[in-house]
């Protein structure tokens, strides 16, 4: 049975492989290079020292994923509004992994009392797309040749979900 958790630093590792998968194998991240372990730890750190979630889906021990948000931008009228991601392992995807995270980082943002959720997607990647649409994402622009990676350039699909009324 799969179930939405906290991550812990004993997560690192697992959440770096399907971070690594999406850096080196898709146009989900704009990032070149994989992280290393020691990026990845400071990545949590630092998660956890701005009270940012981190949430993990985990089976049987096994983390198939992960989700989520930090600051969408540096100056403090925007402290209400933040960016999502979500990563699946390349094994899950299409299982429903997505919407289980992806709605329980929903709930967390709105128990912070947060205004919004952003998402920047590549206008490629249509499960995506789908997914934060069937969660009452809306499509608020699209930024046209803003990435660079795999000797192409790619658009960028901006949209957002409302979290309090």
């Amino acid at each position: 049975m799969i179930a939405i958790r906290n991550a812990t630093p004993d997560d690192a590792e697992a959440i770096r492989a399907i971070y690594n998968d999406a850096v080196v194998n898709t146009t989900a991240v704009f990032d070149y290079e994989p992280r290393s372990a020691e990026a990845q730890i400071a990545w949590l750190q630092m998660k956890a020292e701005q009270d940012l979630p981190v949430l993990v889906a985990e089976d049987g021990g096994v983390v198939l994923g992960y989700a989520s948000y930090g600051q969408f931008r540096p100056w403090p009228a925007f402290q209400f509004t933040v960016e999502n991601a979500i990563y699946i392992a390349l094994n899950r995807r299409g299982q429903g992994i997505g919407r289980l995270l992806l709605g329980e980082l929903i709930a967390v943002a709105r128990g912070h009392g947060l205004r919004s959720m952003v998402a920047g997607i590549t206008a490629e990647n249509t499960a995506s797309l789908a997914l934060h649409e069937k969660l009452g994402f809306q499509r608020t622009g699209l930024i046209r040749d803003s990435g660079w990676k795999f000797e192409r350039w790619l658009d960028l699909v901006f949209l957002q979900r409302m979290l309090q009324a």
